[in-house]
């Protein structure tokens, strides 16, 4: 039971303000409060167990700065894809895509060489017991997103559609910009890499903003009967 409460506390606390808690109150302004929940939970589950079972492991295989690199970059591609989307509410299902699937992978992804999976592989070493230490950090993270969901919930409310829209994208790009610059090679991080770097994302979202402007205008227009 001092596993379980512990890591439940010690997550609850690290979430708090923490990029995976605003990623949930940023998909509660798109998707309904019980896909982000289940969402949040598969792959809180999943990760966490990963975390306590093969995350040592993994990590003496791949540097843990290319696993946080490949999901800081997915982040980028997150934002992007949000911005791509004309419509936020329930267009993903009318377009075949799932949400749930949508949140499950963001969260996994978000989750991949964060401060909560590892705090899962030595809360789980300290205490030498897994199943309460993975069912803590589970609670923990449901908890914390939780609140993040409330937040969202009465953000996606009082908003206009476009400004959650690109409120959305923006914190997956910021999230994303930031995990880069952690991950790479501080000896590649020079003033020339960084602004390239920069020049190049703002390119693309420019780029995907105005497809998906021209696209709107293209769905709009009557159709020939």
């Amino acid at each position: 039971m001092t596993a379980f409460l512990a890591s439940l506390a010690f997550v609850v606390l690290a979430e708090m303000g923490d990029k995976t808690q605003l990623l949930a109150m940023a998909f509660a302004t798109r998707y309904r409060w019980q896909t982000v929940m289940w969402g949040v939970f598969a792959a809180t589950i999943l990760n966490h167990l990963f975390a306590v079972l093969v995350g040592s492991y993994l990590t003496s295989i791949i540097p843990l700065a290319y696993i946080r690199l490949a999901a800081a970059a997915s982040f980028i591609l997150f934002g992007l894809w949000t911005i791509w989307g004309d419509e936020l509410d329930g267009e993903d299902e009318k377009r075949g895509r799932s949400p749930f699937w949508t949140v499950a992978i963001a969260f996994f992804m978000a989750e991949m060489g964060d401060k909560t999976q590892l705090a899962t592989v030595a809360l789980a070493a300290q205490y030498a017991a897994i199943l309460p230490v993975w069912l803590g950090t589970t609670t923990g993270m449901l908890i914390a997103d939780g609140i993040g969901i409330v937040f969202g919930i009465v953000l996606g409310k009082k908003i206009p559609e476009r400004v959650v829209k690109w409120v959305a994208a923006l914190i997956f790009i910021g999230f994303g910009l930031a995990g880069v610059y952690e991950a790479f090679p501080a000896y590649l991080l020079t003033p020339p890499t960084v602004l390239a770097g920069l020049g190049l994302v703002l390119a693309a979202i420019y780029l995907v903003a105005r497809c998906s402007r021209s696209r709107g205008r293209l769905e709009e227009k009557p159709q020939p009967e």
